[in-house]
């Protein structure tokens, strides 16, 4: 596998273990039965460790934090806006715009220390 290769899964990793971080949160919310409410948390969170995990594998723990942060962040906030119809404020535009712009150039910096083991 060559190393653009490599980088291009990682941050498929990354983006997942942020939306399944973003399910979490939202099933924690939107279902009304406490045993299937908290199993759903559980799945979700253990679905978004093992993503994450398999993230770093390919990328910088930097990258791979970031990335999973920004999917998570931009997830629930369009989550909550969709689903929970609440307000977003322009700010959280202006911040989920800088957090994506960062998140590239992060994913443009280069990692010398992952080298594949595939």
């Amino acid at each position: 596998m060559s190393l653009a290769g490599g980088h291009r899964r990682g941050y498929a990793w990354a983006l997942s273990a942020g939306l399944n971080a973003a399910l979490a949160a939202v099933s924690a919310k939107f279902v009304p039965s406490q045993f299937p409410r908290y199993g759903l948390v559980i799945l979700f969170n253990v679905i978004m460790w093992g993503c994450y995990v398999n993230s770093l594998k390919a990328l910088s723990s930097l990258q791979a934090t970031v990335t999973n942060f920004a999917a998570n962040f931009l997830t629930s906030g369009l989550a909550g806006l969709f689903l929970f119809k609440e307000p977003l404020s322009s700010q959280w535009f202006v911040g989920a715009f800088f957090i994506i712009l960062g998140v590239f150039v992060l994913s443009k910096s280069s990692s010398p220390g992952k080298l594949s083991s595939d």
